[in-house]
């Protein structure tokens, strides 16, 4: 029985049955017959959170202006539909052909968090796809991934055959070219992969082998193959002015979590929080202009009919034509009768101007993240907002009318005291005196804390600072909570221990970890980035089982000179300037804005930097 006969007996019987129909507005539609590469964009989770992703709309823009490439969309099913397919036999299957997935020439993984990894291994269970590379075989699809947290591939490395490191618009369009010509040549899977290790930005695992010391830390990283770049280097887009973004992106027919026209205003980021790997690894910062902007914005109104348009970035208000640009949007906002969202804004003078604008006399919540209590602890984080912005910021927006305010903070960040925990109650208990001093009032005003916890990443500063312990974190988490159930009209919210520890476990994981990943989805692990399907009992025991020690990757302290999972991967920025950036952190130093001044991160030795930090 064909999938799409054997699909409309189970729409009916499963929630959100949109998720599994495609046809949306926008698809692409090609006869898979007439293509070389037929590629799976696969998002490790539901499809209203993976249609909410930007990248997969531009991925699936630029492979598909390919007259020899097909790209398909793969999404992780809900419980209920996976259940029903697990009954009826029914193969993890493409939105656009309701092909299975087994049938395409690469299933492409987007790699956004950590704990979207059992995933993984559960779509290519349901696609009848072995888990490891070595146990697949010439009917098989490569197996490939990319995104952020590419930048360990190692948990992954026994998975994947390869992976794509860094900005995917030019590096995918190679890979499938090379694929194509590849497959017309009838040659071994192993000679794809050996071709694939001269592309700049693709790390092939199965030719570099780890040998480890025996208190279980790397000794080296031999190479099978000598071709094999001894460093892979990430791929970098250089010019985002001129190249392609979709204008005609998919329309989804049910809601997705962010149902709106995005347009990436820059990439990468200057500030250098030394917690964030995303502001590492994107690194440097490039930008559209304010025209290109709003010609793009233009075009996707038209071509989608959303009623929301948002601009996309690390630090919005960074953009150095950032104020004329809001104002220009905010008029094609009104000619076109649809919204404006501005995440990610500094909240300074101009921005609380333009959100009373835009939000008028009902304003909804309003974001701020100072993520340290105290001063002392953002010196070390390199967090460049001082108790002076904080209060600030607070009196316009509380004058202007707002009465509910969100702020995110850290907990478990290096050199953190009790004093600095106090600094989060000091803050939010200032913040409602503020509001009582301006307004006479203390009812109907109400400061959320959010706290999440600290997790050392891979190719930051902090990359070799241990996470606090269970113990540690949940003994912060009930010392904020009783101090701030005393303060009229703030609630606290604090993400799970128990998801921040796996998270760590696979940020900084190597190799061996994928026996446990493995394990952990055939215990029924799965959907772990939702807090009600976590199951922590379960990776544990998985752990267990595989004999390995969670607490090796989260919680132990490195040494400058031990040798890295991911020391294989060239992010851009020099170890020696991690280095650098972890001893200032220790010494509570602050570094400039890069935009600023250069403070040799080493990605200046990539790529045409100018003095300011921008390409």
């Amino acid at each position: 029985m064909k999938i799409t006969e054997q699909l409309d007996k189970l729409l009916m019987r499963v929630e959100k049955p949109a998720r599994y129909t495609g046809g949306e507005w926008n698809t692409a539609k090609k006869d898979p017959s007439k293509i070389k590469t037929r590629f799976g964009f696969a998002f490790p989770d539901t499809y209203e959170i993976g249609m909410s992703y930007l990248g997969l709309q531009i991925i699936y823009h630029l492979l598909n202006k390919e007259d020899s490439v097909y790209c398909e969309r793969v999404f992780a099913p809900a419980l209920d539909m996976e259940a029903l397919m697990r009954t009826e036999g029914l193969p993890l299957f493409t939105l656009e052909t309701k092909s299975e997935v087994k049938d395409l020439d690469i299933l492409g993984f987007t790699l956004q968090y950590e704990l979207s990894f059992s995933n993984i291994i559960n779509m290519l269970d349901l696609g009848g796809i072995p888990y490891k590379s070595s146990e697949r075989d010439s009917g098989d699809p490569f197996i490939a991934a990319g995104g952020p947290c590419a930048f360990n591939p190692e948990p992954l490395a026994d998975v994947v055959d390869f992976f794509m490191l860094g900005d995917g618009e030019e590096v995918l369009i190679e890979v499938c070219a090379l694929h194509g010509r590849w497959k017309d040549s009838g040659q071994e899977k192993e000679v794809f992969l050996k071709q694939l290790t001269q592309i700049k930005g693709v790390y092939v695992p199965k030719f570099y082998s780890p040998v480890y010391n025996d208190d279980g830390t790397i000794k080296e990283i031999i190479k099978n193959y000598e071709q094999a770049p001894d460093m892979v280097e990430k791929c970098i887009v250089e010019d985002l002015e001129t190249v392609d973004f979709p204008v005609n992106s998919i329309v989804p027919f049910i809601e997705a979590v962010h149902d709106r026209a995005v347009v990436e205003i820059f990439r990468g980021c200057s500030r250098g929080c030394r917690f964030c790997q995303a502001g590492m690894i994107y690194r440097p910062v490039r930008e559209r202009s304010k025209d290109k902007i709003k010609e793009i914005a233009a075009q996707q109104l038209n071509a989608t009919g959303h009623e929301e348009l948002s601009i996309l970035s690390l630090s919005t208000s960074d953009h150095s034509e950032i104020e004329p640009l809001v104002k220009e949007l905010m008029h094609i906002c009104k000619e076109n009768n649809v919204s404006l969202s501005l995440p990610s804004l500094r909240l300074d003078s101009f921005s609380f101007k333009v959100l009373s604008e835009i939000q008028g006399y009902k304003k909804s919540g309003l974001t701020f993240a100072p993520e340290a209590g105290t001063q002392r602890l953002r010196d070390v984080i390199n967090k460049s907002i001082t108790d002076h912005d904080i209060y600030h910021s607070m009196e316009q927006a509380i004058e202007l009318g707002w009465t509910n305010i969100k702020l995110y903070f850290m907990v478990g960040l290096p050199t953190e005291t009790f004093e600095d925990l106090d600094g989060i109650v000091e803050i939010a208990k200032n913040i409602t005196d503020i509001n009582y001093r301006i307004t006479g009032k203390r009812g109907r005003f109400n400061i959320t804390v959010s706290v999440s916890n600290f997790v050392p990443k891979a190719h930051t500063p902090f990359q070799w600072v241990p996470q606090n312990t269970a113990e540690q974190f949940r003994e912060k988490h009930y010392y904020l909570k009783d101090r701030l159930k005393k303060i009229k009209g703030v609630s606290f919210n604090y993400h799970g221990t128990d998801a921040s520890h796996m998270e760590a476990v696979f940020a900084r994981g190597d190799r061996r970890v994928c026996d446990a990943l493995i394990r952990a989805k055939e215990l029924g692990c799965k959907f772990d980035g939702w807090r009600e399907h976590f199951q922590y009992e379960l990776w544990i025991k998985a752990f267990q089982e595989t004999g390995i020690d969670p607490d090796f990757y989260a919680i132990r302290e490195r040494s400058y000179d031990e040798i890295l999972p991911w020391d294989l991967i060239d992010a851009g920025i020099s170890k020696k300037f991690l280095m650098t950036e972890n001893n200032q952190a220790i010494s509570g130093v602050q570094s400039p804005d890069c935009r600023v001044q250069c403070i040799g991160c080493g990605i200046n030795e990539k790529v045409n930097c100018t003095k300011e930090g921008t390409l």
